[in-house]
C-alpha cells in the first residue's frame, strides 16, 4: 500500500511526512516515527498518516504504539482500505477478520497492477497459473471447455494458459487496474468487476444480459464447464461464499481448479504475517463435500517465494457432481 502518496491536506504535515519517509528509507524508523508524530499533530484526522506511523513504530520495535496507531486508523477509515484490522490481528493477537476489507484488496491490487507480472513471476518465482493449467491438462486431457470463468483473473496469467482450450473465456476481478491489464492482452471474451467475498446474489457474477449475439457470455447460472481461481483464496479468508458462487456458476460435471496457501491442520483458516490467509486441507475438503464437488486431484507445491523462502501451497481439481 503506497500510503506515502496520500496527502493530509496540510502542506507542512505532508512535508514532514516526506522527511519521515526519507529517514525510513535509511533505516531510521524511530526518527521517522518522531517526524510522523509531528505531522499528525498538524493533521490529526489523517488515516494514511496514522497507518504510516504504525509501520514506522512497528519496525522500530514500538509494538504497543503501533497498535494504538492502527486502532486510530480504523476509527478514521471505516472501510479499512489499509488493511489495519489484519495488521492488528497480527500485532495485537486480536481475532482475525473473517475476510479482509474488499476496499483493501482492491486498492492493494490496483497499486500492484503495473508491476504485477514482472514482480511476481520474475521476482517471487510465482508458478500457480502454469501449475494449475498443467493439473487441468493432466486430468482432463481431451476436454475442450466451451465456457471458462477465471475468478480473480488479475492480469490474465492463467487466462493466457487456458485460452487455446476455451471456447468462451470470462475474467472477473476486484481490481479495475488488473482488469485493464488483462484487457490489454486481448485474450478474454468478457472482463468485469466482481467481489468473491460476497454471497452469489451480490458478487457481480450473475447480472447483465446473459446472451450476446446468440452466445452465452455472462450473467447466467450453470454457464461454465471450467471455473478457475489461481492464487485468489488467500485474499478471502472464509470460503463459504466462494464455494456458493462456484456451484452456481458450474454446469453439472464442470471442473473447479484452484489453489490455496497450505495452512496448519489444527486451524481451518490462519492469517499469516504476510496478511494472506492459509487454509487447511481438511477445511477445503469439507467445503468441497458440502457443495457437491468431488475431488479429482490434489497436488502440494511451492507457489511463490516470500522473504526469500518458498511458500507451501496446494492445488485442487474438483468436479461438480449431480
Amino acid at each position: 500500500m503506497p500510503f506515502n502518496q496520500l496527502s493530509s491536506g496540510d502542506l507542512i504535515a505532508d512535508r514532514r511526512a516526506e522527511y519521515a519517509h526519507m529517514l525510513a528509507d535509511t533505516g531510521d524508523h524511530a526518527g521517522a516515527a518522531e517526524l510522523m508524530i509531528q505531522a499528525l499533530d498538524l493533521a490529526p484526522d489523517w488515516p494514511s498518516g496514522w497507518f504510516r506511523l504504525a509501520d514506522y513504530q512497528e519496525k522500530s520495535g514500538s509494538t504497543e504504539a503501533a497498535i494504538d496507531a492502527l486502532q486510530r486508523v480504523l476509527a478514521l477509515n471505516i472501510g479499512d482500505m489499509f488493511g489495519a484490522a489484519l495488521k492488528l490481528a497480527i500485532l495485537a493477537g486480536t481475532p482475525a477478520p473473517d475476510r479482509p476489507s474488499s476496499l483493501y484488496v482492491a486498492q492493494l491490487f490496483d497499486d500492484y497492477a503495473g508491476r504485477f507480472d514482472t514482480s511476481l513471476v520474475k521476482g517471487l518465482a510465482y508458478t500457480v497459473p502454469e501449475k494449475l493449467a498443467e493439473l487441468i491438462f493432466e486430468h482432463a486431457r481431451d476436454e475442450v471447455f466451451a465456457h471458462v470463468v477465471d475468478l480473480g483473473c488479475g492480469t490474465g496469467l492463467f487466462g493466457e494458459r487456458i485460452r487455446d482450450r476455451a471456447g468462451h473465456l470470462e475474467g472477473f476481478d476486484l481490481s479495475s487496474n488488473m482488469l485493464a491489464k488483462a484487457a490489454g492482452k486481448g485474450i478474454y471474451d468478457r472482463l468485469a468487476l466482481a467481489d468473491l467475498s460476497l454471497p452469489p446474489e451480490a458478487c457481480g457474477l450473475f447480472s447483465g444480459d446473459p446472451f450476446a449475439g446468440g452466445v452465452l457470455s455472462g450473467g447466467g447460472e450453470k454457464r461454465a464447464d471450467l471455473v478457475s481461481a489461481a492464487d485468489v483464496l488467500m485474499y478471502l479468508g472464509g470460503l463459504d461464499n466462494f464455494f456458493a458462487i462456484v456451484v452456481k456458476l458450474l454446469a453439472e460435471g464442470g471442473l473447479l481448479a484452484f489453489s490455496v496457501e497450505e495452512g496448519d491442520d489444527d486451524a481451518d483458516i490462519t492469517l499469516r504475517p504476510s496478511l494472506r490467509y492459509a487454509h487447511s486441507p481438511d477445511y477445503v475438503r469439507r467445503l468441497c463435500a458440502v457443495h457437491g464437488l468431488a475431488l479429482s486431484a490434489v497436488s502440494r507445491t511451492d507457489i511463490r517465494n516470500d522473504g526469500g523462502k518458498p511458500v507451501a501451497g496446494i492445488l485442487f481439481l474438483a468436479r461438480k457432481t449431480a
